[in-house]
């Protein structure tokens, strides 16, 4: 949450005025997302929040159980947050156009459609995740690699694929290209069954709404790994099984890239895509349970823990004032603060004075215990 937010600071445009800095290309790289394939700090984002989604869910669960809920309402109540969900990453697709946009890539949407076969599976047995994990990843590559490929006079501009474009795959890989692929065509039919004012040709970036099922997947790998914790796994035996699950699916997702037989993808969320990131999920809470509850070292955490414990409120706002920094030239970036360090950095510094407001009101939020929920 905390380097979602730091979006506001606008380090790449900062950077794009250093090209010859090794540092600040490096910063570029990882506060952003890569073009295609491979990934950078900035593209675990998502699966970080859409795993802690599942990790979250037997607590949950076992709490209104707790406290006499019966399961029904608890369908409910699941149903509901999933379709609030899903409203909410629309809405924050067109909060900053004169239109609505019936579009599903958002990551609240993302993991709202899938949440309530989530929730389904935190009633299940350990092999049943696991095999519903396997089900989903195999099943999305065959989708993927039984689509045929676009013929020889295929309109790419058509398909809104960029006139530039130079990422595309060669061989059997070429399934998963921008915007020929089964995800694209499936929202070639979906999406435009809504009132859009434009015919949807495709998404200039490659998401796609059917991301939500290998999405569901990384969700799926939360669940396991939260159950692990309800159960009682903490210390070094947490901290093995963790690093054991994240290096299997590490190498997994490595293996199927490097191969060709499933190339990875982050905005088209491959099934290597979903292990790799995957991997590096388990890697991450390993790491911040050894630090944080095993040698009991989590003051420094502080920051973090503010907007992870609001996480949902953060990132609607953090969205919202993205729209009002995209019209940063109604403000005048030459005034003192933000000129201070130039006008190279005047758009970075007003990015941070609306993080750091931001982060203040999610402080006083949590110093009062107050938590907003869905």
């Amino acid at each position: 949450m905390f380097l979602m937010a730091a979006e506001l600071m606008h380090l790449p445009v900062v950077a794009a005025h250093y090209p010859a800095s090794a540092l600040w290309r490096f910063i570029s790289f990882h506060s952003d997302h890569v073009t295609w394939t491979g990934w950078s700090l900035h593209d675990l984002i998502q699966p970080a929040f859409s795993f802690m989604v599942g990790v979250a869910l037997p607590f949950s669960i076992g709490s209104r159980l707790a406290k006499g809920q019966p399961k029904a309402a608890l369908v409910r109540h699941a149903l509901l947050r999933a379709l609030m969900l899903v409203g909410l990453g629309v809405v924050l697709r067109f909060i900053d156009e004169k239109q609505i946009h019936w579009t599903y890539e958002d990551t609240l949407s993302q993991i709202g459609l899938g949440y309530p076969f989530l929730f389904l599976l935190g009633f299940a047995g350990t092999r049943a995740r696991w095999s519903a994990f396997a089900v989903i990843l195999i099943g999305y590559w065959a989708v993927f690699a039984l689509h045929p490929l676009p013929s020889a006079g295929f309109d790419r501009l058509a398909a809104d694929i960029p006139a530039d474009w130079s990422h595309d795959f060669t061989g059997f890989a070429a399934h998963w290209n921008l915007n020929t692929n089964a995800a694209w065509a499936f929202d070639m039919w979906f999406l435009n069954l809504f009132p859009f004012g434009d015919t949807f040709r495709g998404n200039p970036e490659g998401y796609s709404t059917l991301s939500f099922i290998p999405t569901l997947g990384t969700m799926i790998l939360g669940l396991i790994a939260g159950q692990w914790f309800r159960d009682g796994h903490q210390g070094a035996r947490a901290i093995k099984r963790l690093l054991i699950a994240g290096a299997l699916s590490l190498l997994a997702g490595m293996i199927l890239d490097a191969s060709g037989i499933c190339p990875s993808v982050k905005k088209l969320w491959t099934p290597s895509w979903t292990l790799f990131s995957g991997g590096w999920c388990f890697v991450m809470m390993a790491m911040f349970h050894a630090i944080n509850d095993t040698l009991g070292i989590n003051r420094w955490s502080l920051p973090l823990r503010v907007l992870g414990m609001n996480s949902i409120l953060m990132y609607v706002l953090a969205h919202f004032a993205e729209a009002v920094l995209a019209e940063a030239h109604h403000f005048n970036l030459k005034v003192f603060p933000l000129n201070v360090l130039g006008q190279d950095f005047a758009i970075s510094i007003l990015g941070t004075f609306i993080f750091l407001a931001l982060w203040i009101l999610m402080w006083a939020l949590y110093r009062r215990k107050i938590f907003i929920r869905i």
